[in-house]
């Protein structure tokens, strides 16, 4: 295997492997605000993009404000919000969260890491997300179960969990690549590396991969 260097060099040149491969990667959620793209984030939960993409093609026309998640009963937030799965804890934080945007923030998503963390339903992940396609502000890494995958595959962490994997990469990579970290490894875990059955053989980064040689199959071919 190549890459017996410092892990920081080493993580460089996978992530400019990875983007010259995935010039197209970017958060697979449709969104028109930072609203849409909150709410959107909260329902990706436990949910793929796609599904939840399906509901708030619908769900967006009806609901344009935080006042409009707060004008309708629990009941009906959570059957429009169905099937994207734990729909009654989503709902309940959704309008938990629109009613602290309207009271204290002047009903607009908030621009800061910790007044983000302040509304509920939401953790780094969706503020990060929130924050870096939103804004533009990047204040961390999103560490989705694609990221937190790959990362511990890549060797890029020995953590497990999504916190201290962020900060791990967060060290190793330049403040302005880390939307591009999140979007890559998204897409080489969807294509690619998989949770169950990862492609070695096809893998463009695999000689940096010290998980890579766990495969018999791969061992021969490097």
């Amino acid at each position: 295997m190549e890459g017996m260097e410092e892990p920081k060099a080493r993580a460089e040149k996978i992530l400019r492997i990875l983007k010259e491969e995935y010039k197209d990667a970017k958060v697979a959620l449709r969104f028109s605000n930072p609203l849409e793209l909150l709410i959107a984030t909260i329902l990706s939960a436990q949910c793929t993009d796609e599904r939840v993409n399906a509901v708030t093609k619908s769900l967006f026309q009806k609901y344009r404000r935080p006042e409009d998640y707060l004008n309708v009963s629990l009941e009906e937030l959570e059957h429009d919000i169905k099937p994207t799965g734990f729909y009654k804890n989503k709902a309940r934080n959704i309008q938990r969260a629109c009613r602290v945007l309207v009271e204290k923030f002047g009903s607009q998503v908030p621009k800061k890491m910790e007044e983000l963390l302040s509304l509920p339903g939401v953790g780094r992940k969706t503020a990060n997300i929130v924050l870096s396609n939103a804004y533009g502000i990047h204040e961390g890494i999103a560490v989705d179960t694609h990221v937190r995958r790959l990362a511990f595959r890549l060797g890029l962490t020995k953590e497990r969990s999504p916190d201290k994997i962020e900060e791990d990469l967060m060290a190793l990579f330049p403040k302005e690549d880390w939307l591009k970290v999140t979007d890559v490894l998204i897409f080489h875990g969807r294509r690619v590396c998989s949770a169950k059955k990862p492609a070695c053989d096809i893998c463009i980064v695999s000689r940096f991969c010290p998980s890579a040689f766990s495969f018999p199959h791969l061992k021969k071919a490097l």
